[in-house]
């Protein structure tokens, strides 16, 4: 049986989907939140700088930054060591 996905490995999950501009429907669908819970994420991430809002034909869009990369890296490498193998997100 698969454990439950830590909060780590769901920001890890929305970063890496958002490394193109993705609208907010995609996101949760994607990474399987429920709403209240994607939005929760989204904001923490958009705070710390690793996720931006673009406008797209006036739709609000989500957009990993340039530091979400940093993260995305020491994330894949710590999970690596851990578990000898890649976090489980195939694109």
């Amino acid at each position: 049986m698969k454990q439950k996905r830590t909060q780590y490995e769901i920001y890890w999950e929305i970063l890496t989907f958002c490394r193109k501009p993705k609208s907010f429907t995609s996101v949760i669908n994607r990474c399987n939140l429920n709403s209240k819970i994607g939005q929760r994420h989204i904001e923490f991430l958009k705070k710390k700088g690793l996720l931006t809002t673009v406008e797209n034909q006036e739709k609000p869009f989500f957009i990993a930054t340039k530091r979400a990369d940093d993260y995305i890296t020491l994330f894949t490498q710590m999970y690596k060591e851990l578990f000898d193998n890649s976090p489980e997100f195939r694109l």
